[in-house]
């Protein structure tokens, strides 16, 4: 499989500068790790582009000389280079141009998961309902309430008393404290999710901590799609449930309170009790 550099060029800030790298997190597994997993020998996929498994399957039966297309005509992939036929691919496959559109990824790959694996230490105090991986070193400890598809990294400990939900990625050496919701969100490798907190429908970056009580917003009062500036432009980013986006090395002061759809730049902080209505860039 051949990575093509992006033809549309997304903005994945803040967690990068321009478009998705693949070292992005995802169902514990980086991006490019997945896409060299799924894709046929003989593809070439864009960098950007996520491709469904199923997708693969369509366009390898026809005849491996096709070019995969989104709905909206955007190209994610091509088979031996040549373009003899344009198959259009599901809803569950799109371009990555926009760092909220991890989220529907990790939660296509986490939501497939059928099979739990215990590297780690789970507590008989624990209460799992679904598909768990839990990595070397880890310990999940007694009260944690694990509903649906969890993918936790290694050397993590996570609990007392927490519950997390929805298609949720957990990186490597992370802190998830006492009594923490997490919901259906992306925390990346070595970061700490104070006592208290909430986080749902987000994307956390690497080496973030989040004092005790930051809560994440995710839901608007009238029940429309968040919308979230992207290049100076307010985008609809399809989503009702959308959270925060949150990039490397971010600290929050205990109790902040994080708008739906806002963005916290890399290195950024925020003061105990501050609303965060605007994105963060300093």
């Amino acid at each position: 499989m051949k990575l093509l550099d992006p033809v549309v060029n997304g903005n994945l800030w803040p967690l990068y500068e321009a478009d998705v790298s693949g070292v992005q997190l995802i169902g514990g597994e980086t991006l490019a790790e997945l896409q060299h997993e799924y894709a046929p020998n003989e593809a070439s996929v864009y960098a950007n582009a996520w491709v469904d498994p199923a997708d693969w399957k369509i366009l390898v039966e026809h005849d491996s000389a096709g070019v995969l297309v989104t709905e909206a005509g955007e190209v994610l992939a091509i088979m031996n280079g040549k373009r003899e036929e344009t198959l259009t691919a599901s809803n569950r496959s799109r371009m990555i141009l926009h760092p909220w559109d991890l989220i529907y990824v990790n939660e296509q790959v986490v939501g497939d998961l059928t099979e739990s694996n215990y590297m780690g230490e789970v507590s008989p105090a624990a209460h799992v309902e679904g598909v768990l991986i839990v990595g070397e070193g880890t310990r999940i400890l007694p009260g944690v309430f694990i509903e649906g598809n969890v993918v936790i990294g290694k050397n993590c400990k996570v609990g007392p008393n927490c519950y997390i939900r929805g298609n949720t990625t957990i990186g490597d050496g992370c802190h998830i404290g006492q009594a923490v919701e997490i919901k259906n969100s992306i925390i990346g490798h070595g970061s700490a999710v104070g006592h208290l907190s909430y986080v749902g429908d987000s994307v956390i970056g690497n080496k973030v901590n989040f004092g005790a009580a930051t809560i994440t917003s995710n839901l608007r009062h009238d029940g429309k799609n968040h919308r979230s500036m992207s290049a100076g432009v307010l985008v609809d980013s399809g989503r009702r449930k959308f959270g925060t986006i949150v990039g490397d090395g971010v600290h929050t002061g205990i109790q902040t309170a994080i708008y739906p759809g806002r963005k916290l730049g890399p290195g950024t902080s925020t003061r105990p009790g501050e609303d965060v209505s605007r994105d963060l860039t300093e």
